[in-house]
């Protein structure tokens, strides 16, 4: 049990925060869109914020244990967080427009494929790009 906690000890941390963020995001846009009306495009754009600072806090504090040594080190890492997230975003909000506006897909199922994609990517950016062991 041991070996297999080492092998995936990012992988497995990642997964929860990463289910917690997806409820972040699923839940923010369902406010926003359903209950408050708001366009859906807005909705998920401010949903994405919400979910993207959330958990960037999970991910440096608790999945890829992060300590920056300067306030400089600690801002590149931030910066390079929100911009691979924001590359991301395109890619949630393309999939919402897509999957919503042109083929008219159910709001709710759509939003999960996207944000299936968008965990899968973002792992792949935090552990090999942004939260990565420097020398």
């Amino acid at each position: 049990m041991k070996e297999l906690w080492n092998k995936y000890k990012d992988a497995i941390p990642y997964l929860f925060f990463g289910v917690l963020t997806t409820v972040v995001n699923y839940a923010a846009f369902a406010l926003l869109w359903r209950m408050m009306g708001m366009n859906s495009q807005i909705a998920n754009a401010i949903a994405y914020l919400i979910s993207v600072i959330f958990a960037y806090i999970t991910n440096k504090l608790w999945v890829f244990d992060s300590h920056t040594t300067t306030w400089k080190a600690f801002f590149q890492e931030m910066g390079s967080f929100f911009l691979f997230r924001g590359g991301s975003w395109i890619i949630d909000q393309g999939t919402m427009f897509i999957g919503m506006i042109l083929l008219h897909g159910n709001g709710f199922i759509v939003k999960l494929v996207a944000n299936v994609v968008v965990v899968l990517l973002n792992y792949v950016f935090s552990k090999f790009i942004i939260f990565r062991k420097r020398d």
